[in-house]
């Protein structure tokens, strides 16, 4: 007995709701860091605002090439001092780090749980009969 295969069909609601809720969790992931460190930097910018003085390219330690690639964008001084003088924070938060881990690892473990169980059926569907 030689019998074909027919997978589950998904209809068009569980489709657009699987694609909804891809692109929120996507877009929650990338943005909840932001929206962390959105209130620090806006405290540190009001602050650096409060007690800056006049930018010079100099003072921004910026050569004669830069300057003219700066003008070039659009900026003066002052506006491109806040893009000079914020550095990227490239520290590791260790209990960022470890939530990251458990959410990535039990994902992996969801969907190799998941995948094993459809796989099994899949098996006893087309060769149990035999």
């Amino acid at each position: 007995m030689n019998k074909n295969y027919t997978p589950p069909n998904q209809g068009m609601f569980g489709q657009i709701f699987d694609t909804i809720l891809v692109l929120v969790l996507v877009y929650s992931s990338l943005m909840l860091p932001l929206l962390f460190k959105a209130a620090a930097k806006a405290e540190d910018a009001a602050a650096a605002a409060a007690t800056a003085v006049k930018a010079t390219w100099e003072s921004l330690g910026q050569n004669a090439v830069q300057q003219a690639q700066w003008i070039k964008l659009g900026y003066d001084p002052d506006k491109a001092a806040s893009l000079i003088n914020s550095r990227f924070d490239y520290t590791i938060d260790p209990v960022m780090l470890i939530i990251t881990i458990v959410v990535v690892g039990g994902y992996f473990w969801f969907m190799l749980k998941v995948s094993d169980k459809e796989y099994r059926e899949v098996i006893r569907e087309k060769f149990d009969n035999k």
